[in-house]
């Protein structure tokens, strides 16, 4: 498979955050806590109600080895999440998929097979894996706007370069196979329930994921 690849070390527009929409925030809030994941969500009260159906993306948390994987679905099914993929080897590694109460769907995931170390409730990394109808389309309009193309494989797959201080990673995949991955049908009438941050302007995808400056960036341009 033919892989692109980007040497750029910083990309001018990328994602500066990641904003849940949800029926009730305070639950949201605890559920995200003892989950372990609220440094890398906003919350912000929509009137939609949530749905349980697939919302055209997941948020992927990347950790250390299989107990780690482990210990996440556990915290996430504590807090009331329902477990969709139960953790198990795979290809790649092993990995689990859970949804939180408020619909969004998470996979934990690592490419190690086999624990070098106890269990930890450290987070490598945070991919917002958004599917889309045409990577290579999509991978080109965020281009077109600034973002920094890292890794690209043909029309399967392509990721952007984070900026320094983003904590979550964008990326796209082709939305019937992340809806397969993820263990859900791919139902194109739900809302999909989240709002991107841009260090840039305002602005809508083809698949309709909508990024909106974030306070920082807005007060700068004040």
């Amino acid at each position: 498979m033919f892989m692109e690849t980007n040497t750029a070390t910083k990309a001018t527009t990328s994602l500066s955050s990641v904003t849940l929409t949800v029926a009730d925030t305070e639950a949201a809030r605890r559920f995200y806590s003892a989950f372990g994941v609220d440094t890398y969500v906003g919350l912000r009260a929509s009137e939609e109600p949530p749905g349980a159906g697939f919302r055209g993306f997941t948020l992927a948390l990347t950790v250390s080895g299989p107990a780690t994987v482990d210990g996440f679905v556990a915290r996430a099914v504590d807090a009331g999440a329902t477990v969709l993929k139960p953790a198990a080897k795979s290809l790649w590694g092993y990995g689990g998929v859970v949804q939180a109460p408020d619909g969004t769907i998470w996979k934990i995931a690592t490419s190690a097979k086999k624990d070098t170390g106890p269990a930890t409730r450290e987070i490598d990394e945070v991919v917002l894996l958004i599917g889309v109808q045409d990577v290579k389309a999509t991978r080109r309009f965020y281009a077109d706007r600034g973002l920094t193309v890292g890794k690209s494989f043909g029309g399967k797959y392509a990721e952007f370069v984070p900026g320094d201080s983003d904590t979550v990673k964008l990326a796209l995949y082709k939305r019937r196979g992340l809806a397969k991955d993820l263990g859900v049908p791919d139902d194109d009438s739900r809302a999909h329930h989240v709002v991107l941050g841009s260090t840039g302007h305002a602005f809508t995808d083809p698949d309709g994921f909508a990024w909106e400056p974030t306070a920082s960036t807005a007060a700068d341009r004040d």
